[in-house]
């Protein structure tokens, strides 16, 4: 028969102990750590590996991204260059052309070209595709691969072009067809396969995510320091990439980092900050390809348009994307250009109603018929042995006292000087 036992009471005026909290864990804190526990799902060699470390890259950008600007980028000092996003089914079954004169490989279907480039980048092209299909994003990428270096799967845009189909961002939502795009990719792909994508809305779910991807296999990751919901003018949120910085060094994947590189000093702050292996640019690249140059920015209205034109003029660019380019790269401010606001407000509105290359050429006084000599200075440039790590080149420079940056940073100020800040084509063409 079970004895009942007097418990005595607590002394006057003391509190019984009180029990010990327990510590939540997060549930996805614990998957984390699984996964960083497994083993790689796919161990790759190749014949060409890049090399995805110190450096700055061009961000894939639509229309922005094309042949000419990733060959302007190259040429001062971008290490790697991402085309822009391309839709599976529009590469697939595209005719690729050479052109005997210029070298130009192009993917089209008739209706203008899908996707060109020129032989001198491929060491450096990364391929992006826009894909909610395994089989689709094989497809496509074997149909690339000959004429690029890597592929990246888009899992970052949030522009509704990319959604719509469960591509770009909206795979963060899917993560199991994500994964199954990459593992497809990683089995059939004789290229080094990489990933870009952006912050979930938690950090717990972010890190599993980017533990997940990281298993797959793949050589490189970029992260967009902005949730799918964010603005472009919402600050970058650095300080939730060191995380997933830490869980690529386990892996020994480098973690590129992007949102609001927009010069050398806030490239030197997120690098000490997160410690990002790389840096990639969109919108100040947007503005001026030479600021990948660790001796600072060329003036655009001189030196980048009469290179744009020529180029354009060499491989038959067409009209539309060179005036959207020409829209895009903002007269410099100083120190960089010494042109006033009223000579700068005469360059807009030349571009605003120029109908060929021709026409700007003529109204800018910069001369043409120089495209094969600049597109052999720009292959000179790119073959030249450079040192790997930019950011070391870039302290050498200042230490020789050779450096040209912007004075203006302030994005106000930037508006006022007729070089706005973001995506799209400048006020004037719109209103024109």
């Amino acid at each position: 028969m079970p004895v009942a036992t007097i418990r005595s009471p607590s002394p006057v005026g003391s509190e019984a102990p009180s029990k010990r909290p327990r510590l939540a864990v997060d549930p996805e804190a614990n998957l984390v750590d699984e996964q960083m526990a497994l083993p790689l799902e796919y161990i790759k060699s190749y014949d060409r590996e890049l090399d995805y470390r110190n450096k700055l890259v061009l961000a894939p950008m639509v229309r922005t991204g094309t042949l000419p600007t990733r060959l302007l980028a190259l040429h001062y000092g971008a290490g790697l260059v991402w085309s822009p996003e391309v839709v599976d089914k529009a590469i697939i079954g595209s005719e690729r052309t050479v052109d005997p004169d210029t070298g130009i490989i192009t993917y089209s279907k008739g209706q203008g070209p899908i996707f060109y480039t020129h032989p001198m980048e491929k060491p450096y092209l990364i391929f992006q595709i826009g894909t909610s299909d395994p089989e689709l994003a094989v497809k496509a990428a074997q149909t690339v691969q000959q004429d690029v270096a890597g592929i990246d799967l888009n899992c970052g845009c949030p522009k509704p072009f990319s959604t719509h189909s469960g591509m770009g961002a909206a795979l963060l939502s899917t993560p199991d067809i994500l994964l199954n795009i990459l593992r497809a990719l990683l089995d059939a792909i004789p290229l080094p396969i990489s990933c870009k994508i952006r912050l979930l809305p938690t950090q717990p779910s972010t890190l599993l995510i980017a533990s997940r991807i990281l298993r797959t296999g793949i050589r490189n990751l970029t992260v967009h320091c902005r949730t799918r919901d964010m603005r472009s003018s919402e600050p970058a949120i650095w300080d939730r990439l060191s995380d997933i910085v830490q869980l690529g060094k386990q892996r020994g994947v480098p973690i590129i980092c992007n949102g609001d590189g927009d010069g050398w000093a806030n490239w030197e702050s997120i690098r000490n900050k997160t410690g990002a292996d790389s840096v990639m640019l969109a919108r100040a690249a947007e503005r001026n390809p030479s600021v990948f140059s660790p001796t600072g920015q060329v003036d655009t209205t001189t030196e980048i348009f009469s290179r744009l034109l020529n180029i354009a003029q060499r491989i038959d660019n067409p009209w539309g994307n060179t005036k959207f380019l020409l829209n895009q790269f903002k007269p410099s401010p100083p120190p960089i250009s010494s042109k006033s606001k009223a000579e700068k407000k005469v360059v807009i509105e030349a571009i605003a109603r120029a109908k060929s290359v021709e026409e700007i050429a003529e109204k800018l006084q910069i001369q043409l018929g120089r495209g094969e000599e600049v597109m052999r200075d720009i292959e000179a440039r790119i073959r030249e042995k450079r040192d790997p790590d930019m950011f070391a080149e870039r302290k050498q420079a200042e230490a020789d006292g050779v450096t040209a940056d912007p004075i203006v940073n302030d994005i106000s100020l930037q508006h006022a000087d007729g070089f706005e800040v973001g995506v799209g084509q400048a006020a004037i063409e719109r209103s024109s």
